[in-house]
């Protein structure tokens, strides 16, 4: 293909304003507007999934009360599913751009409807894609980013190599990459760097964090659990989700598969019981040995990042 999308810019623009190349992952029922806020003064890009805010109007508070924190470094991002099935995707999306968000990331779904909003009052749209085609179809509808969602990822997942997917996406994607899937320390993140990747894009290395809604038994399974004690399962949404084997087995989801046999993820109680239930979890829980603030989480990181790339140097 020699048609490039995306602007490479950006990169710098966002690199500006950040400490590590990192992106807080959105983590359904999990994130939290602390947790955003916390992410963001340790100088990486903390997000949200607009879902988590039980209505429109409660989402609008949480909005406000994010731009007017202070002390805030990185820019935060808002994560809306395109999918139809999301009853609020109109809604929510007008409440984004009231605020202006800086960055929203589109799931599940193409991403035009969100790009055409968020590029009108001057923000940017990453999509996150689990196929080389998806991939290809965010870019033609012009998003700014893609986030790849690489075996491993906790919660909604891809299932490819991850080097085999950056060197295809790269062949017609200049933007902004992030990389989802078993990351878990910093040097990992400089390891991307040498794979043509910008941006590391982790979740389960915050679920323990003291600023996640997530509950003391959920952050202690995830403490406690390896790699091995993630289960891949499509019985939570219909999609492929790694889940924590433990939590699977006491829901009574467990053996089934949801009763609409596809994907739905809305505001609705139905919807959002089996996430309550389930816990989700990446590949790299191995590296979660504690619950601790997010600005001692970001820190390590960013010890670990400095001491990978002078390991590389031979230093």
């Amino acid at each position: 293909m020699n048609k490039k999308f995306g602007d490479a810019s950006l990169v710098g623009a966002l690199d500006r304003r950040m400490s590590l190349p990192v992106i807080v992952a959105p983590m359904f029922l999990v994130s939290s507007v602390g947790l955003v806020v916390e992410a963001c003064r340790a100088g990486v890009i903390g997000s949200m999934p607009t879902l988590n805010a039980r209505t429109p109007e409660i989402l609008d508070e949480w909005l406000r009360q994010i731009g007017q924190s202070e002390g805030i470094r990185a820019p935060f991002a808002m994560n809306i599913i395109a999918h139809s099935s999301n009853d609020r995707f109109d809604d929510d999306l007008d409440v984004v751009a009231k605020h202006r968000v800086p960055l929203v990331i589109s799931s599940v779904g193409n991403p035009a409807r969100v790009v055409d909003k968020v590029r009108g009052y001057g923000g940017h749209v990453f999509a996150d894609v689990a196929s080389i085609k998806h991939a290809l179809r965010a870019a033609k509808a012009g998003v700014d980013g893609l986030v790849l969602l690489c075996a491993g990822a906790g919660g909604h997942t891809g299932w490819l190599n991850p080097f085999a997917f950056v060197d295809e996406v790269r062949c017609f994607f200049d933007g902004p990459i992030a990389l989802a899937g078993g990351l878990s320390n910093g040097r990992q993140v400089g390891a991307l760097k040498a794979l043509g990747v910008d941006y590391a894009y982790m979740g389960t290395r915050f679920l323990a964090s003291e600023e996640s809604n997530a509950n003391q038994t959920y952050r202690q399974m995830v403490v406690d659990s390896g790699a091995d004690d993630i289960v891949l399962t499509s019985e939570v949404s219909g999609m492929p989700a790694n889940m924590l084997r433990l939590s699977l087995e006491r829901s009574e989801l467990h053996g089934k598969q949801p009763p609409s046999g596809k994907f739905e993820m809305s505001s609705n109680n139905d919807s959002q019981r089996a996430w309550r239930d389930v816990w989700g979890a990446g590949h790299g829980v191995g590296g979660v040995r504690e619950a601790e603030p997010i600005r001692e989480i970001v820190s390590r990181l960013r010890t670990e990042f400095a001491d990978g790339l002078s390991a590389s140097r031979g230093h």
